[in-house]
């Protein structure tokens, strides 16, 4: 079960109560980070990929996955990193990256290079005609299949909550699933409607492969063949 623990910003001094998420066991068990309460919150100033996710090991079947860490945002725009209890199966770990073969990938140099590498994603999860959608997203290409609708975004910029929410929606027209392929990555506000939306996230790392980036891709990864 989640557990809820006090948490001050750095930045202003507010208080909050924040509750550790939840995320899916492969065995369909619901598993949580265990936070330490007498740990202290920091602010999050900086990126590093290997330090956005901790292990943690399921209850009910034992297995240990890698979800992302804790990490409310205070309203004054500091986002927090709330520590975890390592001794209770909060361990950090690297990113899980993508089931796609890594020999299969392709370097990313253009944009070109960003949608091929995009679409062995959908084919390594069974989608085999990847075509280029006919109609043109806010951002981004589209790349549609039957039964999934995919984008790449091969700019600089990093993809807002409105990129996230016109995905959805143009899924759920065609009553199909989707997937976020970004080269620069994710604002705050995106993730965060990704999550409320379960929208799978992936960025294209340098040599190509899709990384997940929230608990919807890392569920989509592991049925990839």
């Amino acid at each position: 079960m989640s557990e809820t623990v006090p948490v001050c910003c750095t930045a202003c001094g507010r208080r909050h109560r924040y509750t550790a998420p939840s995320y899916p066991c492969a065995c369909g068990a619901p598993v949580a980070p265990t936070l330490d309460p007498r740990g202290a919150a920091t602010a999050v100033t900086h990126r590093a990929w290997d330090e956005e996710w901790i292990g943690v090991r399921c209850a009910a079947c034992g297995v240990e996955s890698r979800w992302p860490r804790p990490e409310p945002g205070c309203p004054c725009g500091t986002v927090l990193r709330v520590p975890v209890d390592r001794a209770a199966g909060g361990r950090a770990g690297r990113a899980p990256g993508s089931r796609v073969p890594a020999q299969r990938a392709v370097p990313i140099r253009t944009a070109r290079d960003a949608v091929t590498a995009a679409v062995l994603h959908p084919r390594g999860l069974g989608h085999r005609d990847v075509h280029r959608a006919g109609r043109r997203p806010v951002s981004g290409i589209a790349l549609a299949a039957p039964g999934i609708v995919v984008q790449v975004d091969p700019t600089a910029v990093p993809a807002s909550a409105r990129d996230v929410e016109c995905l959805w929606l143009t899924a759920m027209a065609q009553s199909a699933s989707c997937v976020r392929f970004s080269v620069a990555g994710y604002a705050e506000e995106a993730r965060a409607r990704a999550d409320s939306l379960g929208v799978p996230l992936c960025v294209l790392d340098p040599a190509g492969v899709p990384r997940p980036v929230n608990a919807p891709a890392v569920a989509l990864d592991a049925t990839a063949g």
